[in-house]
């Protein structure tokens, strides 16, 4: 299974959407959002460090999502049928394809964060930073699994407009782009129960020096297991009509 891994690592990389967009669009967001209208004072900086979260975890999802979009090509392709005749498993397909997609999201989590020491000005201990990589890196397991699920479930062209809505509504809904503090009160309750904003979460307490709180890890095991069986169920099916 490791040679699969590192064999699709090296095939995402070497994707230049995936370097643009991927890695790209999120620091550009990054950037324009904190140094337009956004003063020098210590709530200025505030926002600048809760923008590097939000836009680093906004780039690790979409890069997590679009696994699945990678997922939807190789079996229009026949990858999955030459992937049914060797000895995987489809829970270790599944596991393979998902421990590729959390390794490519790092080169967007670092890049925002990369961008927000040396652009922003950010100052953080040592062991934040390392922290804040961590969570943000194993936090986007479930959205993994969403894309891999709808890359098996979709066609190669429906998985890319699903994934993208997936994708916004996440970010949105979730607190990504703005705090959620400024939704309306009835949003600002759903926005909790959803794994963009717990997500989201595990950096911003990283950030004021303390620990994910239990509920936002129980919540985002939730859906990790949700996406984990929607995506071994999407495989299974997609196995019996390829």
């Amino acid at each position: 299974m490791l040679d699969y891994i590192l064999f699709e690592v090296r095939r995402t990389l070497r994707d230049r959407g995936f370097v643009i967009f991927g890695i790209g669009m999120p620091v550009l967001m990054y950037v324009l959002m904190t140094n337009i209208g956004v003063g020098s004072d210590s709530s200025a900086m505030e926002w600048k460090v809760a923008s590097m979260v939000g836009m680093a975890a906004y780039g690790a999802l979409g890069a997590a999502i679009g696994t699945g979009t990678g997922v939807a090509e190789d079996k229009q392709l026949g990858w999955l049928r030459q992937l049914r005749i060797t000895p995987l498993s489809p829970i270790r397909v599944v596991v393979g394809r998902g421990l590729t997609g959390s390794v490519t999201v790092l080169p967007a989590i670092a890049a925002v964060l990369l961008v927000g020491a040396l652009v922003n000005g950010v100052r953080l201990p040592a062991w934040q930073w390392a922290a804040l990589t961590v969570l943000l890196w194993i936090g986007t397991a479930p959205f993994t699994l969403l894309g891999l699920g709808n890359g098996y479930r979709l066609s190669s062209q429906s998985t890319g407009v699903v994934n993208t809505g997936c994708m916004l509504l996440i970010a949105i809904v979730g607190g990504l782009w703005f705090p959620p503090e400024l939704f309306p009160g009835w949003l600002r309750s759903l926005s909790s129960w959803t794994p963009g904003n717990r997500f989201a979460e595990l950096g911003r307490s990283i950030t004021e020096g303390a620990a994910p709180s239990l509920s936002a890890v129980a919540v985002l095991v939730a859906w990790l297991a949700l996406f984990g069986s929607y995506a071994v169920y999407a495989y299974r099916r997609a196995a019996r009509t390829v």
